[in-house]
């Protein structure tokens, strides 16, 4: 079940909940993950402006929630204009994939153009790749390397609820785009294939924009890989 609060998405499953929180102007989906023991991790925080960065601290410090990590699945500027808040808030590492830190330093010349204001990348990092399993409480989260929208975007896919948060890979009725810097489509292609779509039908897929799809859908329905 779920329900929809301002621009915040609660899905509730057996043994976690994901809150969907939509920031800045690229529309870009925040996601917090948590479960019984109230530990959560912070996915790809989008959050710039003031009001933005309350209303996720508001929600966390209301659910009583410890953030124990926080997780880029890349770095494009819209997906981390929020990391030094979180990282300084609530005294995290950051994890991401160290091949991300070529994105992230292109984002400091584009910050002007899009009318950002971009901080320093935070020293705390911890580099993460295929096949590591990231835990917070109760749940576990298994790395995926799934390059081809950027150049080592990741994946994190839990098992237990089968649930995929993937980023700006994959979409509903859709892909992410492939015209940026570390870009591929054919890598993006193959990612998809055989990265993603070896999953179970039923994996709900969360995505970096939009809202949520499957495996099984995206199999059957999708433009650019049926």
């Amino acid at each position: 079940m779920g329900f929809k609060n301002y621009n915040i998405y609660l899905l509730i499953f057996e043994n976690m909940k994901v809150a969907r929180f939509i920031f800045n102007d690229f529309s870009e989906n925040t996601y917090v993950l948590y479960d019984e023991t109230k530990e959560c991790v912070i996915i790809d925080p989008g959050c710039y402006t003031n009001s933005e960065q309350n209303e996720l601290r508001k929600f966390i410090q209301e659910n009583g929630l410890n953030p124990v990590k926080l997780i880029n699945t890349h770095c494009h500027i819209d997906h981390v204009l929020g990391n030094n808040f979180v990282v300084n808030t609530f005294s995290v590492a950051l994890y991401l994939h160290k091949e991300e830190l070529l994105t992230y330093n292109n984002n400091f010349s584009l910050a002007n153009m899009f009318g950002y204001s971009l901080d320093a990348i935070p020293d705390n990092l911890i580099y993460i790749n295929e096949g590591d399993v990231l835990t917070f409480g109760n749940t576990t989260l298994k790395v995926l390397l799934t390059p081809g929208h950027s150049i080592a975007s990741l994946s994190f896919y839990n098992d237990v609820e089968k649930i995929l948060i993937s980023g700006d890979v994959l979409f509903y009725l859709s892909i992410g785009r492939t015209d940026l810097p570390g870009g591929n489509f054919e890598t993006l292609i193959q990612s998809i294939r055989t990265k993603l779509f070896t999953l179970p039908d039923e994996t709900v897929v969360y995505s970096g924009h939009g809202n949520e799809t499957t495996i099984g859908f995206e199999k059957q329905n999708n433009p650019f890989l049926v």
